[in-house]
């Protein structure tokens, strides 16, 4: 591999400083979402989440903080 660039690290917040001290590598925070589309997705997905749960005690995901919640 001639180069590589990353935007995960294996103990975020701290970055290995073998990757640090690296020329050949880019090294970016964590940007996947960073994009009018997916921001908008995004938006949209949790307002839906939100009106779900609201309206049928169902969310459409849920998270570790919510195991206890239907999902569906």
């Amino acid at each position: 591999i001639g180069s590589c660039g990353l935007d995960v690290y294996e103990n975020e917040p701290e970055v290995h400083p073998g990757l640090l001290n690296n020329p050949k590598v880019m090294l970016l925070p964590h940007m996947g979402t960073w994009t009018v589309e997916t921001q908008t997705e995004m938006e949209l997905w949790t307002v839906a989440n939100v009106r779900n749960a609201l309206e049928t005690g169902k969310l459409k995901s849920r998270v570790a903080e919510q195991k206890d919640m239907p999902e569906g």
